[in-house]
């Protein structure tokens, strides 16, 4: 298994891979001071800074270990609510192609079949479902293509809506890692989640 790149589609999200041309809009994502803990230890500031964040899964993805897919909505995103602020921030964006998060497994092992899951959207794009449609269609993608039998993902315990992601992208929660991170002088427990590709999730 290589990993391709054809886009997959779950919800209405399109999984496509990143490209230079989506720089400016992956330096917009990283704009809100949380999104720091997302950028895998290298600031992402600058325009150079999004070229080189991309050119980094280039490299993952060419030597095997990593893969990392621009959420992109194919569909505009409808809300209960009606037309908000942030609906038409996300329809606009649709429109555009923009990339309104990022959903990727790295630490792909081929001798256990394993990979780690990790995701992200832009502000405009919480609470539409982004995030969750693009795990669901990225774990179907790691089972067919990439051959991984298990699949993992964590988040700090009080952070609610990404567990929601995880139980709603069928990742079943197995246990609690004590003190696992560490932002600033403030440690973090982490509720570990996976998925196999055993599972019933992936038959129905």
């Amino acid at each position: 298994m290589t990993g391709d790149r054809r886009p997959h589609v779950s919800g209405g999200v399109l999984l496509r891979p990143w490209r230079r041309s989506d720089a400016p809009a992956v330096l917009r994502a990283f704009a809100p001071a949380e999104m720091s803990r997302q950028s895998g230890g290298h600031p992402v500031t600058t325009e150079a800074d999004a070229l080189d964040w991309i050119a980094r899964w280039e490299r993952e993805r060419a030597a095997g270990t990593g893969y990392a897919w621009a959420a992109v909505r194919a569909a505009a995103c409808a809300t209960a609510r009606g037309e908000t602020a942030r609906g038409e921030a996300v329809r606009s964006a649709a429109v555009q192609g923009e990339a309104l998060g990022c959903v990727a497994v790295t630490a792909v092992n081929q001798v256990h079949g394993c990979g780690w899951v990790s995701y992200w959207t832009t502000e405009a794009a919480r609470g539409c479902g982004v995030a969750s449609a693009g795990v669901r269609a990225l774990a179907r993608w790691a089972f067919d293509d990439l051959g991984l039998y298990r699949l993992e993902l964590g988040h700090r315990t009080d952070n609610p809506a990404s567990c929601a992601v995880a139980r709603r992208a069928g990742f079943t929660a197995e246990g609690i890692e004590r003190g696992k991170l560490r932002y600033g002088d403030v440690r973090h427990d982490v509720e570990r989640h996976a998925r196999l590709a055993t599972d019933p999730v992936n038959f129905g």
